[in-house]
Parts: structure tokens; sequence; C-alpha cells
């Protein structure tokens, strides 16, 4: 009999044991399904948001080269800008590209500060 009461302690043991340890892997699971939800979710809802802001921002890039591209071409027509002055389109549409540059980036900052207060 005395094996028999020794068994059931070995069991009893045995199966508190599994409950700790069923209790640390369902807390496992727990925190990876947490982390799952707080991290990895909401990065993969950024992923179309950031692919449209590339492609704006490409697409911003072009097109104000071609403008500034545009002007130049203008610039080239005119008479005025022939023999010794025909550096002047290019350093206008040289300084119509920095000011516009510097508009964008200033504007930018300007948000930053505004989000910072």
């Amino acid at each position: 009999m005395a094996t028999r009461s020794q068994a059931k302690q070995t069991k009893a043991k045995a199966s508190s044991d599994r409950g700790f340890l069923g209790d640390v892997s369902s807390l496992w699971q727990l925190v990876v399904a947490y982390f799952k939800q707080e991290t990895l979710e909401p990065i993969k809802g950024l992923k179309r948001f950031v692919a449209w802001g590339l492609a704006g921002s490409l697409l911003v890039g072009l097109g104000s080269v071609m403008i500034v591209l545009g002007a130049l071409r203008l610039l080239q027509t005119v008479d005025a800008f022939d023999g010794n002055w025909s550096f002047i389109p290019y350093l206008v549409t040289l300084v119509v590209a920095f000011g516009g540059t510097l508009a964008a980036v200033s504007a930018g900052n300007k948000d930053r500060k505004k989000a910072k207060s």
C-alpha cells in the first residue's frame, strides 16, 4: 500500500509541475500575441502609408525638375540672352531651384517646430 500512496504523490507532483509549465507556456503565448498585436500589426499598416508617401515625393521631385528644365528652355529662347549673356538662363534657373528647395525645407522645419511646442 505504501507504493500506491507514493505513486499517487508522484502523480500529484507531476500534474502540479505540468500545471506550472502549462501556465508558463500560456503566459509566453499571451506575451507573443500581445507583441504581435501592438508592434507588428501597426507596422504592417504603415507599409501602405510609407509607400504612397515615397511615390508622392518622387513624383513631386520629378515634376519640379521638369518645371525647372521647362523654365530653362523658355529662358534660352529669349533673344536678350544671346552672346555674352548666354549664362543668365542657367543662373536664373539655378536660383529658382535653390529657392524652391529652401522654401520646402523651411516649411518642413516650421511644421516640426510647431509639433515640438
